[in-house]
């Protein structure tokens, strides 16, 4: 089989099953590992699949810019926002992440709402100045642009001086097996700064990112309080996250 070949069966491969498992393929098309193995690397180089031990998963669409995102999925993403809105109680401290569903979530607030908002993304605090009764704090730190939120040690140490009842947190990848992911090491470890700092954690995650991974880690499942999702409760991936015991809440 040509390379061109073996490239087009590995894509459809990734679209129908959601999976590359490479030691599979190899024994499906007679070549070594190592071939397979080559083969993902220059999916992953051109961004159409994302490397995993084993194999390679979708690579999620959210990856982009953070202009560009405003356009993916913005209707799976205002549902995620709405429900994920009416988790905050008045009087509650809520940590908000940053990113464009965050975005939603913040605009999705009562504007009357009485609450105490920590993020560490200037886009939420100014989406936030018009709502009188909301204490707003606001995490400094060096300012990461693709995600338009502050990031590294300064933001870390920020985020270990608060606590709330609740964190509403972004990922850019949802899969069972590989947990809660996003594209950059230190953006993964804010993320995690945040949820600890909260007595419950929610991920929120519209469609697109169901079944997709990314580089780096941030939380296991084993973490989270529950998952916000527009995604089809049939989804396969969505009834595999139930099997494993995830709290996942319908936002259809």
């Amino acid at each position: 089989m040509l390379a061109a070949e073996r490239r087009d069966h590995l894509l459809g491969l990734l679209a129908r099953e959601g999976k590359i498992v490479a030691k599979d393929v190899a024994v499906e098309l007679g070549i070594s590992e190592d071939s397979v193995r080559r083969d993902l690397r220059d999916l992953a180089s051109e961004g159409l699949c994302q490397r995993v031990y084993g194999g390679a998963l979708p690579v999620s669409p959210a990856v982009v810019g953070y202009a560009a995102r405003q356009a993916v999925a913005p209707d799976g993403k205002q549902k995620v926002a709405s429900v994920a809105a009416g988790l905050v109680r008045p009087g509650g401290a809520l940590i908000l992440d940053g990113g464009t569903t965050a975005l939603a979530v913040a605009r999705a607030l009562p504007q009357d709402l009485n609450c105490t908002v920590i993020t560490h993304s200037p886009t939420i605090v100014a989406a936030l100045l018009d709502h009188q009764e909301a204490e707003l704090f606001l995490l400094g730190g060096r300012i990461f642009k693709h995600s338009a939120v502050a990031c590294g040690a300064a933001a870390v140490e920020a985020a270990q001086n608060v606590s709330a009842d609740l964190c509403l947190l972004g990922v850019t990848g949802v899969h069972p097996e590989t947990g809660l992911t996003t594209a950059d090491a230190e953006e993964a470890a804010m993320k995690r700064a945040l949820s600890e700092r909260a007595a419950d954690t929610y991920i929120l995650a519209s469609s697109e990112k169901i079944g997709t991974a990314s580089r780096f880690r941030v939380l296991p499942w084993g973490k989270v309080t529950g998952l916000i999702t527009d995604a089809d409760p049939r989804d396969a991936v969505v009834e595999r996250l139930t099997t494993l015991g995830v709290d996942v809440i319908a936002a259809g």
